[in-house]
């Protein structure tokens, strides 16, 4: 894993790539490649890179040209060895073991279609001398980030991270308003956009082209649910998906440096623990991290699948000062604010793992591909009754419950204003309000009407609507899979990426193998959701492998106590930055509704992550739009 970045002048503005800036440009990313940089400057062209080695570490040096082609990456590919044999019978002339070559000979090779050949996780740029045109790839999932920003003149900049571009001179950071409302509900930007004006993400699987100012992005991959896999048994499922997903985690073992993984006790990274300990001869190096509070740590799992697999397993425990004194540097280093109040933790076991590895397993993605969260099944439920609540339910009915649902207090109240009594019973009220961090409602209430003047359309979900009804899924679960792949999942991918960047180590994503997620997607709904049970085909394939107390546990995500720091001990941090005057002035939120919601916060009430988005967000304003350096009394 590394870090990588460019900028390509057109003709017409007569500008040359300076390479102390390209330098400058590069040298901000450094956590994501200590061990060496270089660069490479062709008169208007320039490539810069960070280097963390992994494979071939002596050699594999970047940029890395062949003479009339000179490529930058980021990322591994696992399966670049099945090509060398082909290459070099095709003339080829291999003078490393790395994969960063590989690549290089299958553009030679195939031009645009290489990435096609790719099996892995990657981010790479393509000067090609001859053709004059730069070719950008970003892997399937979204594994590894991608940023740019394409100037009026038809300029290019890219890079691995946001903060990259804002050194170059690429952008003046400024606020996009036109995607706070999805920011606000979706702890993310939910396409291209990002939360600085003229920064655009390339998407998953689409590659992007350069040529003396156009640009032109296309999409190379795309998720399939259909037509689905018609199999003679159960078993033949859970066998065919094992398999796979064997294959994908001894894919991820390559390596030249020590390999680990975190270990959080949930079947997930407890599954990969299960299956890498056959693979491997020494113990698996493992990691794992919580917090004081007993309701939010999973170490009791965790030491349950060391102690069942041998592993040479490591902890850390949090304290909350340390997870705000380290708040600041986290949003810098993922450049927006954190979508996730779970970043922090990965970041500290991240610092653990990189004193005894550099390279880490996780257990990211397996919810969006097989239906790991509660609220899946929730929606489906929701849907279903609604619907037909929606056609018996006369309207005078339905007027009166929901006035009598509105005017019940409590926990009983709050939990009916969740169901199709109160809201419509469709994806979009069930489902994409229904879960999200702000709602519509609320939002309405907490942007000021300035902010509201400035926003082109208010609606939270409309690119989530837009990606609902573009896939070939039949079935409603499938379809939200397909929305949650696009959106949520990458907000997760880019705090993996991130945190475990910062602390200059190399994560891995099993779940995430393209060809387990083509075949996962195309099963049954039964192999993914029965009843309750989520992520059906991964437990039963587990079964006798796992101990059974991590098997049969619910789902805890990552447990963090924001909302009781926030209310109690760490409550000043409240007050001085969603509540304080500096905050309240700058206007973009309505002063009245922010009061109003901490202190039903502070009354008992759980806003905790919406209280600690409004938190990092106002740190994130001081700290990257205004350039302000900024620390947290604790």
């Amino acid at each position: 894993m590394c870090g990588i970045n460019g900028i390509a002048f057109t003709a017409a503005s007569g500008r040359q790539v300076d390479d102390a800036l390209l330098s400058e440009m590069r040298d901000v990313i450094t956590h994501r490649g200590p061990d060496a940089k270089g660069s490479f400057v062709d008169k208007n062209i320039g490539l810069g890179h960070r280097r963390l080695s992994i494979v071939d570490v002596e050699h594999g040096a970047q940029p890395m040209s062949d003479g009339s082609a000179t490529l930058v990456y980021n990322g591994e590919v696992y399966n670049h060895a099945d090509y060398r044999q082909g290459l070099e019978e095709a003339g080829y002339r291999y003078k490393t073991t790395s994969d960063t070559e590989t690549i290089l000979f299958l553009y030679r090779k195939y031009g645009l279609e290489c990435v096609e050949k790719l099996r892995g996780m990657f981010a790479f740029a393509i000067w090609d001398t001859e053709l004059k045109r730069l070719f950008i790839a970003r892997d399937r999932l979204g594994i590894k980030p991608l940023y740019y920003v394409h100037d009026e003149s038809g300029n290019l900049f890219f890079a691995s991270e946001i903060k990259s571009l804002i050194k170059a001179g690429a952008i003046e950071s400024k606020l996009n308003y036109d995607v706070l409302p999805d920011q606000l509900a979706n702890h993310g930007t939910s396409h291209d956009e990002t939360l600085y004006e003229g920064v655009r993400r390339l998407l998953p699987g689409h590659i992007l082209t350069w040529e003396d100012g156009e640009v032109n992005v296309k999409k190379y991959w795309d998720l399939s649910f259909e037509p689905k896999l018609d199999f003679d048994s159960e078993d033949a499922y859970v066998e065919s998906w094992l398999r796979e997903f064997k294959k994908s985690v001894e894919l991820r073992l390559m390596s030249d440096v020590p390999l680990g993984m975190f270990l959080s006790g949930g079947i997930d990274s407890s599954a990969i623990c299960a299956v890498m300990s056959e693979m491997v001869e020494e113990p698996i190096k493992t990691f794992s991290v919580g917090f004081k509070e007993r309701e939010a740590n999973e170490f009791e799992y965790a030491r349950l699948v060391s102690d069942a697999y041998g592993t040479d397993h490591h902890e850390i425990t949090i304290s909350p000062r340390q997870f705000f004194q380290a708040l600041p540097k986290l949003i810098h280093h993922e450049d927006e604010p954190l979508g996730f109040v779970a970043s922090v933790p990965l970041y500290f076991v991240s610092k653990l793992a990189q004193e005894h590895v550099k390279v880490v397993l996780t257990g990211e993605g397996s919810d969006e591909i097989m239906a790991g969260y509660g609220r899946y099944s929730k929606a489906l439920t929701l849907l279903e009754y609604g619907q037909k609540y929606d056609s018996l339910a006369p309207d005078t009915v339905k007027k009166a419950l929901k006035s009598g649902v509105e005017a019940i207090p409590g926990r009983i109240g709050r939990k009916l204003s969740r169901t199709f009594l109160t809201r419509e019973a469709d994806v979009e009220g069930l489902f994409f309000d229904n879960f999200a961090i702000f709602t519509k409602e609320m939002q309405n209430d907490l942007l000021s009407e300035d902010t509201k003047q400035k926003i082109k359309d208010m609606d939270p979900y409309r690119e989530q609507k837009k990606w609902f009804a573009a896939n070939d899924a039949v079935e409603t679960l499938d379809k939200i899979l397909y929305v949650d792949a696009k959106t949520y999942l990458q907000e997760l991918l880019m705090k993996q990426d991130q945190m475990s960047m910062a602390a200059s180590i190399e994560s891995r994503v099993p779940f995430l193998d393209h060809e387990l997620v083509e075949l996962t997607s195309r099963m049954p709904l039964e192999m993914k959701l029965r009843g309750k049970s989520t992520k059906w085909i991964l437990r039963k394939a587990m079964r006798g492998m796992l101990p059974d107390a991590v098997l049969d546990r619910a789902k805890m995500g990552f447990p963090v106590p924001i909302g009781s720091w926030l209310r109690d001990e760490y409550r000043r941090l409240t007050e001085e930055f969603v509540t304080g005057e500096r905050s309240l002035d700058r206007g973009i939120f309505n002063a009245d509704a922010v009061r109003r919601l901490v202190k039903e916060h502070l009354s008992g009430s759980n806003h905790g992550d919406r209280v600690f988005f409004l938190l990092n967000f106002e740190i994130w304003m001081r700290q990257v739009i205004e350039g302000e350096e900024v620390s947290l009394d604790v």
